[in-house]
């Protein structure tokens, strides 16, 4: 029968063979790995937050050393994980935006947390409360701009539905608004903008249903259920509960262009660095200038968020330069070990301040030799020299007795206007 036939044939299978037929095999046969040209690709779709296709990235050098420091943001301890997150909350009605921010706060037993909007007592929804170090966001976010599912009353009957559709499409765009004698707040006249209305039921109740990046879909929690999870970890040391509430400050990154640092110079751009190309991994398609990115490191966390000086284009073809400029510091100072002045440069800089080539603050004096003076370029006095050679420019044709006469208030005032002046052309 079929049964004893594939009863016959698991027995064979698990028949174990023995040494001689082991060395019969290995005569016989090539055990080898063989190359082949294959190479191995990782699928990083379902890779965790700014880690989402990762291997989409353009690739500006694979060189660098990883370190043994930071952590993936979800695998940070909870200590960590809950000072680093914020909550998307669904803010009750009544109480203000204020007394909820500071309900968590007590909750949470944690020193500041901060929302990304404020909402009017009555209205319920998102209402996105970050924690301590993600309370750095909090206005990346409320420039993000938010949606509402809110009611209108109409004291007279209408003869059709076009002509409320019609009403709502005139109140679109920028729109002068003062608010009701009822608001919390000033009643003062001011310019909204509206940028699309839809018309969906009569029935609905006003309420956000997305404050930034975050909608109502996106694990929506309440205040009770921020009260249980803490519950649980202070009486059963259940941290599951507290890492399914808080999410990682990351998340709320998500839509910015990402680059990627070297692990050696993160903490140099934690401590103000200029983002420099040559510490530049990999980054992505589409960066302009002027536009907000993300600098992460290699394990997927925010360093900061910048204003990029360089586009995708140009960070592809050149080898030096900055490529961004800080807007927000993110991450905590010595999360990496500090690994500036240890480059090839900077050792030979210190070497040409022993012997005297350069002075103590390592400027060039009379014995420093002209190939240094021609090829090294010292990023922190660039500007500042620009600056007053423009300034001596501006000076130079004025009679000297005029510009002497000038009070020290003046004088700093001029030069406090020509370095603006010169900024902006």
């Amino acid at each position: 029968s079929s049964a004893g036939s594939a009863k016959k044939e698991k027995k064979k299978k698990t028949k174990k063979i023995s040494e001689g037929e082991i060395g019969d095999l290995q005569e016989s046969g090539d055990f080898l790995i063989k190359p082949e040209s294959k190479v191995v690709r990782l699928d990083t779709s379902q890779w965790p937050l700014l880690l989402k296709n990762f291997d989409k990235l353009n690739i500006r050098t694979a060189h660098y050393t990883p370190l043994p420091h930071g952590s993936n943001p979800l695998k940070r301890n909870i200590h960590d994980y809950v000072r680093t997150g914020f909550i998307n909350l669904d803010k009750p009605a009544n109480p203000s935006s204020h007394e909820v921010v500071a309900w968590i706060k007590r909750i949470l037993r944690v020193e500041k947390t901060g929302h990304s909007g404020t909402l009017d007592p009555k209205v319920t929804g998102c209402l996105i409360v970050c924690v301590e170090r993600a309370t750095r966001l909090v206005k990346s976010q409320q420039s993000a701009g938010k949606e509402y599912v809110g009611i209108v009353r109409l004291h007279n009957a209408l003869e059709n539905e076009h002509q409320l559709a019609r009403a709502l499409e005139c109140l679109t765009g920028a729109l002068f608004q003062r608010p009701p004698l009822i608001a919390a707040v000033k009643r003062q006249l001011r310019v909204r903008t509206i940028y699309e209305s839809k018309l969906i039921e009569y029935d609905a109740e006003r309420r956000l249903v997305r404050s930034g990046v975050m909608g109502e879909k996106d694990n929506l929690v309440t205040m009770h259920d921020v009260l249980d999870a803490q519950w649980q970890f202070d009486h059963n040391k259940d941290e599951t509960y507290l890492r399914r509430v808080i999410y990682p400050l990351e998340k709320l990154l998500i839509s910015h262009k990402r680059i990627v640092m070297k692990d050696s110079a993160v903490n140099a751009i934690c401590y103000g660095a200029k983002i420099m190309l040559p510490g530049v991994l990999r980054y992505e398609d589409g960066i302009e200038v002027n536009q907000d990115i993300v600098v992460i490191t290699t394990k997927g966390e925010a360093i900061c968020t910048a204003v990029a000086l360089m586009t995708t284009a140009v960070i592809s073809t050149c080898d030096h330069g900055v490529v961004a400029k800080i807007k927000r510091v993110i991450m905590e100072r010595d999360t990496y070990p500090r690994k500036w002045g240890l480059g090839p440069k900077a050792s030979q800089k210190k070497m040409m301040i022993q012997k005297g080539l350069l002075d103590k603050h390592g400027k060039p004096n009379g014995s420093t030799p002209a190939d240094w003076k021609e090829g090294y370029v010292d990023y922190r006095y660039t500007l500042k020299k620009s600056t007053h050679d423009f300034l001596n420019l501006q000076t130079q044709n004025m009679p000297k007795v005029a510009y002497y006469k000038l009070t020290w208030q003046f004088r700093c005032l001029c030069e406090f206007a020509l370095v603006s002046l010169y900024r902006l052309t």
